[in-house]
């Protein structure tokens, strides 16, 4: 089978189809959006009501720009091509040129801001390589999970709940392993400056995209930036595809207006811990006494209502964003069946999603999006462990049913190679 979050700009298809907006979809999620927003201005504040909004906006991206971490990462490691990761990399170096001297400075446009930070150790080695796992058998990353969700897949339901005990368990966890062999956080910015810094970022974030250049032209002769959009004009706007370059640069936009009115920027899997701890409190588990929620940040939110957590507003957002989205593009047509194996992968990739993510402190938006742009060390380890993890479950794919995109001719299964 292959994954919603497949960028179709990758694989060969000059299919044209004409497409309806979905108006009662559409109209549900505009109608939950506004309410939603003014709703929580009106409780915690308009920074809260924006930043549903501008999670609203976040999913729309993520959706209509095709914008899969876990299937660049597959269809580069796989057939050589590199056009998704590239995109990731502009998306990086953006960011980066708008993050940088903005945390050096600790404030922006008068509001103290901060970058996201996590140790580095093992503990973050083992967390992204378990999260890269799940990220192929799962066929989601942490946005990828959310965005195909409310898009409509209903396999990728299983993998948010399963992320979500993965996540719960994770925070059980996490201080054991946060006591394991680490240096602490190391940021770029404050121990050499953002000018340095910032240079150093955007070499190697060049020396990555060229990389990618250099193999799919060894390997296909060529490069391949996509396949002509369905859509042109305003209607490729309203419907999408968008550009894979345009979905990168708007993203990084999207995290620093996220900067700006949270005080740090974008995540995603501490709400999932959040969600899961509350559900497991009701049933009776004494998830307070837990090391994790005695931190007072965490025991704080842990009290409060999940709508007064940045994170669960935006994660809400994403969700109603690519429903969005998807009634826009008149995709949204759920299916209930799914393959038994593909379910089992599904439940396991969750599982791997949500415990990595805890000990990684972050995933592929709070970890690699943004802690690189934070110029944080943790997320170029976690990139590189998460990586190594993908190379695993790319390879562990066909056991459970899972297709390995390739384009036609370069079929070979990933165990022969």
């Amino acid at each position: 089978m292959t994954d919603l979050s497949v960028d179709a700009r990758l694989l060969d298809s000059d299919r044209r189809t004409e497409t309806s907006i979905n108006s009662r979809v559409v109209t549900f999620a505009l109608v939950i959006l506004a309410a939603g927003s003014i709703a929580l201005a009106q409780a915690y504040g308009w920074r809260q009501g924006a930043l549903f909004v501008l999670g609203g906006g976040l999913g729309l991206i993520l959706y209509h720009a095709l914008f899969g971490f876990t299937s660049a990462w597959r269809v580069f490691i796989a057939d050589g091509r590199g056009a998704g990761l590239r995109a990731q990399m502009v998306m990086l170096a953006v960011a980066s040129v708008l993050f940088l001297p903005v945390l050096e400075q600790g404030s922006l446009f008068g509001e103290t801001v901060r970058g996201l930070y996590g140790a580095v150790g093992v503990s973050v080695i083992v967390g992204a390589f378990l999260f890269g796992i799940g990220m192929q058998l799962g066929g989601g990353c942490a946005s990828g999970t959310l965005y195909t969700a409310g898009g409509g897949n209903t396999r990728m339901l299983v993998v948010l709940t399963f992320f979500i005990v993965g996540s719960v368990w994770g925070a059980h966890d996490l201080p054991w392993w946060s006591a394991q062999p680490n240096v602490g956080p190391v940021s770029l910015v404050h121990t050499m400056g953002w000018p340095l810094a910032l240079s150093l970022s955007l070499l190697l974030f060049a020396a990555i995209a060229s990389s990618t250049v250099f193999i799919e032209r060894w390997r296909h002769g060529t490069l391949k930036s996509g396949v002509s959009p369905e859509h042109r004009g305003w209607r490729r706007f309203l419907q999408g595809p968008w550009p894979l370059v345009a979905g990168a640069i708007a993203l990084a936009i999207g995290n620093f207006a996220t900067l700006y009115l949270a005080g740090r920027p974008w995540g995603i899997t501490s709400a999932f811990a959040l969600w899961g701890s509350k559900i497991a409190a009701l049933g009776g588990l004494d998830v307070a006494s837990w090391p994790y929620w005695k931190v007072p940040a965490n025991a704080k939110m842990l009290q409060e209502s999940i709508f007064a957590d940045i994170t669960s507003v935006m994660d809400f957002g994403i969700i109603l964003g690519a429903l969005l989205a998807a009634g826009l593009a008149g995709k949204f047509s759920p299916g209930w069946r799914v393959a038994p194996l593909s379910l089992l992968a599904a439940v396991i990739g969750g599982l791997l999603l949500g415990y990595g993510a805890r000990l990684a402190y972050g995933c592929n938006i709070g970890a690699y999006f943004s802690g690189i742009a934070s110029s944080s060390l943790h997320g170029w380890v976690w990139l590189a462990a998460a990586f190594a993890g993908s190379w695993l479950g790319i390879w562990l794919r066909p056991y459970f049913g899972l297709s390995v995109e390739r384009e036609p001719g370069r079929t070979k299964s990933l165990r022969g190679q």
